[in-house]
């Protein structure tokens, strides 16, 4: 120890290392001698002592040390006597692939493309910067949306490309994707949740059932509200396996989702017409009693599905006009069983100078929109059909009975009896657009169509409309057997109103008879819209407050006031007292809303109409009313947008991914409909024409490159 001219004591130097050996700056004169002599640690190990080699592995290279990055596995000298760890903590800084760094360098600009909200992609003028977590959440949603197995990422082709659109991004394995899928379903799913609590509005359901090929049956619970902002949503909730089929386990399978999402208030629920289906609708109709949130007892809970009642229907009348089905089903089968009878058929095809591009395809017979379609697609090749069958001799021998001139005709008279169902049924079953608006219009039409053809001179086409007309009056004949909701939906439509639906009901029912359904519907309007104004006045509100005081404050009020309404004032009292009197009284001013809104004149109808924004404007004309409309103008009136998620499912869990389990199907299947909500829904089937076009493009390329070469 030194001391200075000032009396202060300066370290010595054996003082300073054993102070900086203490605190770890020099190597201890033991560590020394320990690493000298090789005791204690293995040759060629060293102590790593920055936080620097947390991001690098260690490689020796003709004797000298190299510290390799791993996350872009560059090489660096790291020699301890020659370079130190300063080169390491520089390059970890600004390493591109490093997760932890966030590039805050200089964009570059590029033309690139934008996609819109609606789905639509426009080209644009976009900065762009490298971004490594960018790009993996991309990859994922590509194998989400696109329905690609994990492992495509380790595929050659997609690697060689991604190398060379940007080498310097690190390709994750199948394993990484897994988790990267999994982390944006639960990204999304915070974000539908918190739309679900915001959302003011009921939630109508729809839910179906489906066994896959690993032979687990599996439902589908899709919600269909509009939001806040007055746009139709469809948001598929779970994907989930079930023990069975029964109708109590797929109500408890329907009440664990809501629990799990948070959701109660629900309206309508919306099911085919299977008898376990009846029990399911009828326990969560229990259970949203006793969870208060009930419209009107919930009577109106149950909806059938449109378009399983039409393929009864249908299916019904077909069954008259069997025998000719066969036989142009038996044709359409013999053509398509082998090459060369299918090249042999696109000759006589070309020879008739039939210009239908349309490919003919065998129909499932439990199907009738297939049976349609194949019929409309055979009968226009009437004629390439004859000539085939007098240039193949093994034709008849094969078949015992050839279509006739007859058979076509009954084909063409079914097709144009059947387009109006299939029409309908397309119509029906979307699922981004209004339908229950419409519901009235769609039986009403259907009764229409029955009522002329049951008419017609052709009898066999006249027994089959009768036949079809007593499934019709099973289910739609009379109104004890309909929900009510089918003709509020259709009053709620500023285009048709009370007037119209008044004119229809008479028109397909009698005067009589439709005097009285209309009165009912009436009746049924005037009830739900009182409902709807019990649940929104103020003094209903403050009736929640109730619960929020405690026991023994209430017990005190009730006790110093001498009633049980203690949480209200005597003000609020009166009111609530004059709102009851008034309605005992005929209702006038519960009713006012609703009755200035039906004498008022009906809009023009135009194609073009947006009812979701001629009420969204009118809000503040019709408070409650506007509510009321919300809610039941969410209603969906089939069940396809439930039954599209096994067409995804079968996509998902096909032959080569089977293995895949319950929560990973239903993470992807929920995610890819989240993401496609609201834009254009995935074809996987390929244009004809389009096809065509591209051979021929590429045939003319290689006749030009073969013209080059000689």
């Amino acid at each position: 120890m030194s001391t200075t001219n000032d009396g202060e004591s300066n370290p010595s130097h054996n003082e300073l290392e054993q102070e900086g050996s203490s605190r770890g700056l020099l190597p201890s004169p033991t560590t020394q001698s320990c690493e000298e002599s090789g005791f204690g640690k293995k040759r060629g190990e060293y102590k790593k002592r920055s936080k620097a080699w947390d991001h690098f592995h260690v490689k020796h290279v003709n004797g000298v040390r190299h510290a390799i990055c791993k996350y872009c596995e560059k090489d660096i000298a790291a020699d301890p006597k020659s370079h130190g760890t300063t080169p390491l903590n520089t390059h970890v800084a600004k390493c591109p692939l490093n997760p932890k760094n966030k590039h805050t360098g200089q964009a570059t600009l590029c033309l690139g493309e934008t996609e819109t909200l609606e789905g639509e992609v426009k080209g644009a003028l976009i900065s762009w910067k490298f971004d490594a977590e960018a790009i993996r959440k991309s990859i994922a949603y590509m194998v989400i949306v696109d329905e690609l197995p994990f492992k495509h990422v380790e595929g050659r082709g997609f690697q060689y490309m991604m190398r060379t659109a940007c080498p310097s991004f690190r390709i994750p394995s199948r394993w990484t994707i897994s988790k990267d899928c999994y982390q944006l379903y639960l990204d999304e799913k915070i974000k539908l949740k918190h739309l679900l609590k915001n959302n003011s509005g009921k939630i109508c359901l729809t839910t179906d059932s489906w066994t896959s090929i690993q032979r687990i049956n599996y439902m589908c619970l899709t919600a269909h509200f509009i939001d806040n902002d007055w746009k139709l949503n469809k948001k598929i909730l779970n994907f989930c396996p079930i023990a069975s089929h029964k109708g109590t386990e797929v109500g408890k399978a329907i009440e664990k989702c809501l629990l799990e999402w948070g959701v109660d208030d629900i309206l309508t629920v919306t099911v085919d017409n299977a008898s376990s289906n009846d029990v399911a609708v009828s326990y969560l109709r229990g259970k949203l009693q006793n969870w208060g949130k009930a419209v009107l007892g919930g009577k109106w809970t149950h909806v059938r599905c449109v378009a399983h009642i039409v393929n009864l229907i249908v299916n019904d009348g077909i069954k008259k006009l069997g025998d000719s089905v066969d036989c142009i089903r038996a044709a359409v089968r013999y053509v398509r069983q082998s090459p060369s009878r299918l090249k042999k058929f696109k000759e006589c095809v070309e020879i008739e100078k039939i210009e239908c591009k349309r490919l003919f395809c065998l129909d499932v017979s439990t199907r009738w929109n297939s049976t349609y379609l194949m019929l409309d697609t055979a009968q226009r090749f009437e004629r390439a059909f004859e000539r085939f069958e007098e240039q193949d001799p093994y034709m008849l021998q094969e078949l015992e009975n050839l279509p006739t001139k007859s058979d076509w005709t009954k084909a063409r008279f079914l097709v144009i009896f059947l387009e109006n169902f299939y029409q309908l049924t397309v119509k029906v079953s979307g699922s981004k657009y209004v339908t229950s608006n419409n519901f009235f219009t769609d039986i009403s039409h259907i009764h229409g169509i029955l009522i002329e053809m049951a008419a017609s001179d052709n009898e066999e086409l006249s027994s089959m409309a009768r036949s079809m007309k007593e499934k019709y009056d099973k289910y739609w004949g009379k109104i004890e057997k309909m929900n009510m909701l089918i003709f509020i939906s259709s009053m709620l439509d500023p285009r048709t109103k009370l007037e119209y639906l008044e004119f229809v009901v008479c028109q397909m029912y009698g005067e009589s008879d439709g005097t009285t359904i209309a009165g009912l519907a009436k009746d049924a309007m005037f009830e739900l819209f009182n409902e709807y104004k019990m649940l929104n006045t103020p003094a209903s509100n403050s009736v929640s407050h109730v619960s929020s005081l405690s026991s023994e404050s209430q017990r005190s009020k009730t006790t110093f006031y001498g009633h049980g309404d203690a949480s209200k004032t005597i003000t609020d009292r009166y009111k609530l007292k004059f709102k009851k009197r008034k309605m005992e009284l005929g209702g006038r001013d519960a009713k006012s809303e609703l009755e200035k809104y039906l004498n008022e004149d009906c809009e023009e109808d135009d194609e073009r109409f947006d009812i979701l924004l001629w009420w969204k404007t009118n809000s503040l004309r019709f408070p409650i009313l506007s509510k009321l409309a919300r809610d039941v103008l969410a209603v969906p009136i089939s069940t396809v947008a439930s039954e599209s998620a096994f067409s995804t499912g079968g996509r998902v869990l096909d032959t080569f991914r089977s293995s895949l389990t319950p929560r990973i199907v239903q993470n992807l299947i929920c995610a890819q409909d989240w993401f496609r909500s609201s834009k254009t829904e995935l074809n996987v089937e390929e244009n004809l024409e389009e096809l065509e076009a591209f051979e021929s493009e590429l045939l003319k390329t290689g006749t030009e490159s073969t013209v080059i070469d000689l």
